[in-house]
This record gives C-alpha cells, structure tokens and sequence, in this order.
C-alpha cells in the first residue's frame, strides 16, 4: 500500500513538473516569436525579452531535470510495487495451501471425532449408570481424564507412585470394583503391567 501510494504521489509530481516545463517552454516560445516578429523595437524592451528568453531557457532545463529526477523515482517505485506484488501473490498462495491443508485436517479430525463419539455411545451403554456419571464428573474436575491407567505402581494421571498400602488395598479389592487414586481421585484401571 506505501508503494502504492509512493507511487501514484510520484506520477502526481511527474505530471505537474511537466506541465511547468510546458507552460515556460510556451511562454518561451510566445516570447521568441515576438521578438523574431520584429514587433518590439525599443532596445531596452529587445534586451528585456532576451534576458527573459534566456532565464525561460534555464529555468526550462531546471524543470526537466526536475521531471527527469521524479520519473527516476517513479520507476523506482513502479519496480518496488511489482517486486512487493509479487511477494503478496507469493505469501498469499502459501495462504491459500496452507488454508487448504488446514481445511482437510479439519475434516479428518471432524470424522475421526464422529466416529469416536460412535464408539464411546456403544461402550457407555454397556458401563452401569452410576459408574459413567462419575467418570464423567471426574473428567470434567480433571481437564478431560477421568480415567487414567495403572502402570508399574504409578497412576499415569498424575504420575504419581501409589503407596505401599494403597497397592495392597487396590491389590485386595475385586476386580470388578471400582479403585481411585489417592492423589488425583481419578478412576484407576488396571493391568497385567499395574505392578500389583
């Protein structure tokens, strides 16, 4: 948008630098044309338009420096828009991947969540009432795990290691009933691999 903006100010200032360099090159060449029409006679005048002629001369070549400079600029500034453009077209095609990328990977979680949400329907129904309702209740205290497993003596909810007579009462219990952690009140579920 600078560049832009750089720009257009520089063709802006182009133009009116050359529409000074035509207004003093007509000036010049009204004034030229009526000292060659023999219409102004007294010395003093004849050296007056002369004098003038020869300032519109240099003035004339100052103005077009001028406009040769700000085309510089202007050019300048046109290779910096298309450089700049160029990059935008570049980063917005990456966008335009990585947006892509991103919509399938939406998609494929979207499925993968709906199936998963198939699956745990069919395994709460088969788990009694009261025991979903609080693992449910768990899992919300708990940032999502109501349920962690027991491995080698350690509850991998909290990572904490069980105490010697916290194994002996989960060794002791059912298998069949329902055991916590003593430190994060999560549900443990045990294995071959819980160390008991």
């Amino acid at each position: 948008m600078a560049a832009q903006t750089e720009e257009s100010d520089c063709a802006r200032e182009q133009t009116k630098a050359e529409q000074d360099v035509d207004q003093v090159r007509q000036r010049a060449a009204r004034d030229q044309q009526r000292l060659d029409s023999g219409a102004v006679t007294s010395p003093k005048d004849l050296s007056n338009l002369q004098h003038e002629i020869a300032s519109l001369a240099k003035r004339q070549g100052d103005l077009e420096d001028v406009v040769l400079e700000v085309m510089e600029r202007r050019e300048a500034a046109q290779e910096r828009v298309n450089e700049l453009t160029e990059r935008v077209a570049s980063v917005q095609s990456k966008i335009d991947d990585a947006t892509g990328r991103r919509d399938a990977a939406f998609e494929e979680i979207d499925g993968e969540a709906a199936s998963v949400t198939k699956e745990r329907e069919v395994v709460a129904a088969s788990v009694p009432a009261d025991l979903l309702k609080l693992y449910d209740k768990l899992r919300e205290q708990q940032g999502g795990i109501g349920a962690a497993k027991l491995y080698a003596r350690t509850c991998q909810g909290c990572r904490q290691e069980l105490a010697i007579t916290e194994l002996n009462e989960i060794r002791a219990a059912a298998p069949d009933t329902v055991v916590r952690c003593e430190n994060c009140r999560r549900i443990l579920v045990r294995t071959a691999e819980s160390g008991l």
